[in-house]
């Protein structure tokens, strides 16, 4: 596992294979394995896939259009752009919405969002055991409340924590050096 977490990278192009329907299971139960206070486990996950990649590339384009990232007009420039973009989500196999309920409490809110971040990052290290790889995503649309309503969530409830992009890696990139530690420890002990 310790060459696992070294050796895993983000895949930003994937290949046009779908990963199987039971390796992803597998991939997230093992997701499932992360430390979760009162063990309330709040990850939950939107597969979309095949032709259930529409309805989230439609509520994504929606959006950008809505927060100003696409304009909205009819423009060939503009049309040109909002294909293009929906067909680069179209070729990536799986995107993975990952969400929890929201706390009142602002320390059970943190609590439960550390749990869902070590999920996503046990789930992407599981996918790269399996040669699958992830981009863990947070985009702009991550905080359109209409966002939330076009895929079915309450935005008053729910709090999206990634879109996470799946699939066999076309291209992996190479390692990128990493700061000694040395440089983000301060030993206290005296």
């Amino acid at each position: 596992m310790l060459h696992t977490i070294k050796e895993r990278r983000s895949i930003h192009t994937f290949q046009e294979k779908e990963v199987g329907l039971e390796i992803l299971k597998e991939i997230f139960t093992y997701g499932s394995y992360a430390p979760t206070h009162y063990m309330k486990e709040p990850w939950q996950i939107k597969l979309y896939q095949g032709n259930g990649k529409e309805s989230l590339i439609a509520a994504i384009m929606n959006s950008y259009q809505r927060i100003g990232m696409i304009k909205n007009d009819q423009e060939p420039k503009t049309i040109k752009m909002i294909e293009s973009m929906k067909n680069f989500l179209r070729a990536i196999p799986h995107h993975a919405v990952i969400y929890f309920e929201k706390e009142d409490d602002p320390v059970r809110y943190e609590e439960e969002y550390a749990a869902v971040c070590a999920f996503i990052q046990n789930a992407q290290l599981a996918a790269w055991e399996f040669n699958v790889g992830m981009l863990w995503t947070i985009t702009p649309y991550m905080h359109d409340s209409d966002f939330y309503e076009e895929i079915g969530l309450d935005p008053a409830s729910m709090k999206i924590a990634a879109v996470m992009q799946i699939g066999y890696p076309k291209k992996v990139p190479q390692y990128k050096v990493r700061t000694p530690i040395e440089e983000k420890i301060e030993i206290i002990d005296k």
